[in-house]
């Protein structure tokens, strides 16, 4: 699984959203739950996902799909992972 799927799928369980509306160019205004306690939720895990350590001021610019698989990218995390479900 790449990446982006994975990605997808988080975001998909974490706002309980289907997988499929999910794509590089959403936002988060695109998804009414990715509130701020929603975003919190998602940032942990993508720790926990991706085994990655975010700082506060990364988190705040993750507002975009897009976003964080750019930050995944430069962080070193693999481009291939395990499902999450």
């Amino acid at each position: 699984m790449d990446m982006l799927d994975a990605l997808r799928e988080l975001i998909a369980l974490a706002f309980d959203v289907p997988r499929e509306t999910v794509t590089p160019h959403t936002v988060q205004a695109d998804i009414p739950a990715w509130d701020s306690v929603g975003h919190l939720n998602l940032m942990l895990m993508l720790e926990d996902h991706f085994k990655v350590r975010l700082d506060v001021s990364d988190m705040v610019k993750l507002t975009s799909v897009q976003a964080i698989l750019d930050w995944l990218a430069t962080s070193g995390t693999p481009t291939t992972c395990e499902s999450t479900r």
